[in-house]
């Protein structure tokens, strides 16, 4: 990992957020030091570079000071809202008409929120975040997933393709598992790592699907990998995540990219179950298409429909209104 001391990279944020004499001063420091150019950011894409037992460490580490850092400029913010409102009302003590209670501040979307809990849960189990194109080729998106040239998926009528080189040969992707592809193609095990990001299918909106959404999906691939740690991982999962309260369990299914294959589910506190993601050992062909040894290595892969994670969260019966961008819906969370 490159030198990056964080603690005193702490300390550093803490005089300048002390420093801090107006909101948009404040504004930019926010940007500075939690944006995806912070150092904060930077550590976390380095830790690839660790081993487990380091990643897991200081992946803790990174999660507990960004935890500071915000905590430390809203409590900067407020101060200045609180002197700036003084101010205010000191100036227009006689015009009570004008008198405002605060700034109304903007806040990240439900699903941003979402996608940023998850990564933040996951880098503390010691994995990493990977990203890969939105814009696919045919091969990562299903010839290198295991998908069979008559699977209903390649279908055009279930992909968005784009006008671009051979017919069919260029689409948006349908999954973000193409990106566990191009991590396996281009990083040695052992891979711990997360792939959350948009992706892409015909489909017409309803309150349960639309042509637009995202999913956050894991690999693992290391040596004497077996169900059991897919098995105990997800369990982990749905404690941190939902709570000690709710229940998992797995049931045969079939997925091309995955053998054996799994349904998972989780049972919420009334007793209902319900179908949350699909899961299995990462299938031979996949581990050869990038470019490993199935012989010596074995992982298990999953995955989540993000925004389905931010309804059942939150208590959304339509995911249309995520979408909408309505003021009165999202100022809620």
């Amino acid at each position: 990992m490159k030198n990056i001391d964080l603690d005193s990279h702490l300390i550093e944020s803490l005089v300048a957020i002390e420093a801090a004499r107006d909101l948009e001063t404040l504004n930019t420091l926010d940007s500075e030091l939690l944006g995806k150019k912070s150092v904060i950011t930077l550590a976390k894409k380095n830790l690839s570079d660790l081993d487990a037992d380091e990643r897991r460490s200081k992946g803790k580490q990174i999660n507990e000071i960004r935890d500071q850092i915000k905590d430390l400029i809203a409590s900067k913010r407020t101060a200045l809202v609180e002197e700036h409102q003084s101010v205010q009302l000191e100036n227009e003590r006689l015009d009570l008409t004008e008198l405002d209670s605060g700034f109304r501040l903007g806040h990240h979307h439900v699903i941003t929120q979402t996608w940023e809990r998850l990564e933040d849960l996951f880098v503390g189990m010691g994995y990493t975040v990977s990203e890969g194109p939105e814009i696919e080729d045919e091969w990562h998106n299903f010839g290198a997933l295991n998908f069979p040239l008559s699977h209903p998926a390649r279908d055009m009528y279930d992909t968005l393709y784009v006008d671009y080189g051979e017919p069919q040969s260029t689409l948006l992707r349908t999954h973000t598992s193409p990106v566990q592809i191009r991590v396996m193609e281009n990083q040695e095990p052992p891979i711990y790592s997360i792939m959350p990001g948009r992706v892409f299918r015909s489909d017409t909106a309803d309150a349960t699907h639309m042509p637009v959404f995202h999913q956050i999906e894991a690999l693992v691939v290391d040596r004497g990998i077996t169900f059991a740690d897919l098995a105990g991982t997800l369990e982990s999962f749905t404690s941190a995540y939902f709570g000690e309260e709710f229940v998992t369990r797995l049931r045969p299914s079939y997925f091309p990219f995955t053998e054996p294959s799994a349904e998972f589910d989780i049972r919420r506190p009334d007793g209902t179950w319900l179908e949350l993601a699909g899961c299995g050992m990462v299938h031979p062909n996949v581990l050869r298409a990038g470019g490993l040894d199935p012989e010596e290595w074995s992982g298990f892969a999953f995955g989540f429909g993000l925004d389905r994670l931010a309804l059942m969260r939150h208590g959304i019966d339509d995911l249309r209104e995520l979408f909408r961008n309505d003021y009165r819906f999202l100022s809620q969370f």
